[in-house]
């Protein structure tokens, strides 16, 4: 693989689309009879459910001042309550009713976003609702399914989203920011194969007979009482348009099968990670580590949550630098070296989103003077 050249990224253009799932709570979350305000994709939303359960999502804004309805209470099965002059709203985000009056303006509404609840995540699209396919969230199966255990958590990142992206498809830097757990030589020294369509990103590699890391000499000893010896090791991360990145990761005993589809003499985990863009400079980063083997221990899903949020950890210290360095150079533009195949054609999949969304804007935008 040669030089891939500036990317033409620049703090300037890091943008995100608003026709788009994201998420913007874990399940538990949204509670049946509190609000959550949570600003996603720069709308701020509040965030509650119906008493039947139904997760609603609001624009965190009243109508009549722009008072936080966040800051309101529910009202009756469905309703929301502005904290300020008493507006009430349906789901729909509709007022029903307005103070010290019996006729409602026809205007009074607030947005809606449409919600779907699914692999344990409550997932909001922030652009036009007509354009909302549910069928368009990313597959993250494992989140749910009875063959695999696993537990997460939530980051505030203080960076743009897409660094977050980037630090997700490129696990080399595990070689040097995380070098006491998961890193070694061999990711840097190895190949791998990036592939790619209008939607999704891949990024396979393979490592060879090698010594396991600390991390994965544990999960083999977890499941392999005292075993010694090298491994095959693999990870395949696999990107899902706009911001959701599956990490299929493992390691076997070295020369059982496992890059021909063998995988039953070692250990898989899936690296579940979606991160939703609050603005230019923050991001929600939801993530779980989820397992297939061992499935009855909550000790080890306490302890594998728990190491990967300190490996996270040393990933969002760098990440705050690095956007702190950004704002201070505005203009830079990065420059693409070879392990940056699969961040590249993930920022290239985002900006086609967002030109695609602005030419539409344009497209059917009324001329100024126009009737």
């Amino acid at each position: 693989m040669t030089d891939l050249g500036p990317t033409g990224a620049t703090a300037k253009n890091m943008a995100y689309p608003l026709d788009a799932w994201y998420v913007v709570a874990w399940d538990h979350e949204v509670g049946r009879r509190e609000i959550l305000a949570r600003t996603i994709a720069g709308k701020p939303m509040a965030l509650y459910r119906t008493e039947e359960g139904r997760p609603v999502a609001l624009a965190d804004a009243c109508w009549h001042r722009l008072a936080p309805l966040s800051m309101g209470k529910l009202i009756g099965s469905e309703g929301i309550q502005c904290p300020y002059h008493g507006l009430q709203y349906n789901s729909a985000g509709r007022c029903t009713h307005m103070p010290a009056q019996q006729t409602i303006n026809p205007s009074a509404m607030v947005a809606s976003y449409p919600v779907v609840e699914r692999h344990r995540f409550v997932w909001v699209w922030p652009g036009d609702p007509t354009q909302a396919d549910p069928d368009l969230i990313p597959d993250m199966f494992q989140m749910d399914s009875p063959d695999w255990a696993g537990d997460g958590r939530t980051i505030d990142v203080q960076a743009n989203y897409q660094l977050v992206l980037d630090n997700l498809m490129d696990l080399t830097h595990e070689e040097f920011v995380h070098s006491s757990s998961i890193g070694q030589d061999e990711l840097s020294e190895s190949d791998f194969v990036v592939t790619h369509d209008d939607r999704t990103v891949t990024v396979t590699r393979w490592m060879h007979d090698i010594d396991a890391p600390p991390f994965w000499l544990k999960n083999m000893r977890d499941k392999f009482p005292g075993f010694e010896g090298t491994v095959d090791r693999w990870q395949i991360i696999e990107f899902q348009a706009p911001s959701t990145i599956r990490i299929d990761v493992g390691v076997a005993k070295a020369g059982t099968g496992a890059p021909e589809g063998d995988r039953s003499q070692g250990v898989n985990g899936f690296v579940m990670n979606t991160i939703s863009p609050v603005d230019e400079s923050t991001a929600l980063y939801f993530w779980a580590f989820m397992r297939n083997y061992r499935l009855e221990s909550q000790l080890i899903t306490t302890q594998l949550r728990d190491g990967v949020h300190g490996v996270f950890g040393e990933d969002e210290a760098m990440l705050t630098a690095q956007q702190k360095a950004i704002e201070a150079n505005p203009d830079h533009e990065f420059y693409n070296l070879n392990i940056d195949a699969g961040g590249m054609w993930v920022r290239r999949l985002i900006q086609r989103m967002v030109e695609a969304e602005r030419s539409l804007a344009s497209a059917t935008a009324v001329p100024e003077g126009a009737h």
